[in-house]
């Protein structure tokens, strides 16, 4: 008999849990706002671009000098101007004789930039991956012009797909609203390579992305992709559908909770507490207006949650 769904979980049973290194994880809390972390010395060396070029107009800043404004801006939540006047401050004090790019500069120079997701503190084997999406806003109409208006032209939104290991985001991508999780799934399935097992929810249960999936794990990992609610077992005997099969048996026979205990499927939770961590720090809207500029800005965003993860973590056990 197949048990029934329920959406909220009663408070006595929800986990909990201790965490045993509380004071150093509290010393990375407050490392997060050191600007010595976004101005070492690499970066102040490598701040002026390399005037050797043959080809077009020389560029006074380098790439790595207009990421690192970007990422300050993101960090802080200030606009152009602002960040303009926030580094030439820090520079003022560290008493460094260094060129602050103007606003118009770090304008243009976002949307040509091409930053690379930093995969910080990837292992070099196998990953188990998890993915997710959530939407982020984009500049238009806010909420007061719709309350005093009336019910106008949707608010525009993109779409923000994450892959995550081990509290690490190893995979992203922004696409449109239209683009459906299935879509997206083997892009970042093929960012991270070999895995060593899938975690998604009920949006990728599609037969593309099973197949993406066992191409990555090799025939050897786990498919922890939860059923449709009106799933129904493939007459195929297709490599890619046996452990969706298998699930779809499981559910039908010991119900939907007992599956996602014993299958790992409540690893789901750590991409969703990725989206919680982007949306805190960073925000739910993307500040950029053009759209290789909201997707510079999206990696950008991605490597500061990275560099806050390896800063330090904290280390629980479950508390009976």
């Amino acid at each position: 008999m197949t048990q029934p769904h329920h959406r909220n979980r009663h408070p006595k049973y929800r986990k909990k849990y201790k965490i045993h290194n509380w004071r150093s994880y509290e010393r990375s809390l407050i490392n997060r706002g050191d600007l010595t972390l976004w101005l070492s010395e690499d970066v102040i060396e490598s701040w002026n671009s390399d005037l050797s070029q043959r080809m077009g107009r020389p560029k006074l800043y380098s790439d790595l000098a207009i990421e690192t404004a970007l990422t300050l801006r993101l960090l802080f939540k200030l606009p152009l101007r602002q960040t303009e006047g926030f580094l030439t401050s820090i520079f003022r004090l560290m008493n460094v004789g260094l060129n602050v790019p103007d606003h118009t500069t770090l304008s243009r120079r976002n949307s040509t930039l091409k930053p690379k997701l930093k995969r910080i503190g990837k292992p070099s084997g196998r990953v188990d991956l998890v993915i997710d999406s959530t939407g982020l806003v984009i500049h238009g109409e806010g909420r007061w012009t719709r309350d005093k208006h009336g019910k106008r032209k949707r608010r525009g939104w993109r779409k923000l797909h994450l892959g995550s290991s081990n509290g690490f985001i190893v995979a992203n991508l922004l696409s449109e609203y239209q683009k459906t999780d299935g879509e997206i799934a083997p892009n970042l399935i093929h960012q991270v390579g070999r895995i060593d097992s899938i975690t998604a929810d009920k949006a990728y249960d599609q037969s593309r992305v099973y197949e993406a999936a066992n191409d990555a794990l090799k025939d050897h990992g786990q498919i922890n992709i939860h059923p449709r609610a009106n799933a129904v077992i493939s007459a195929t005997d297709e490599a890619a559908l046996r452990q969706r099969n298998q699930h779809i048996k499981s559910i039908n026979q010991d119900g939907a909770l007992a599956w996602r205990r014993t299958s790992g499927y409540y690893r789901q939770s750590e991409v969703e507490n990725m989206f919680f961590r982007y949306k805190k720090l960073i925000g739910d809207e993307l500040r950029a207006r053009g759209e290789n500029s909201r997707r510079v800005e999206s990696v950008i965003a991605c490597n500061i949650l990275n560099q806050f993860r390896l800063l330090g973590s904290p280390q629980s056990t479950l508390v009976a």
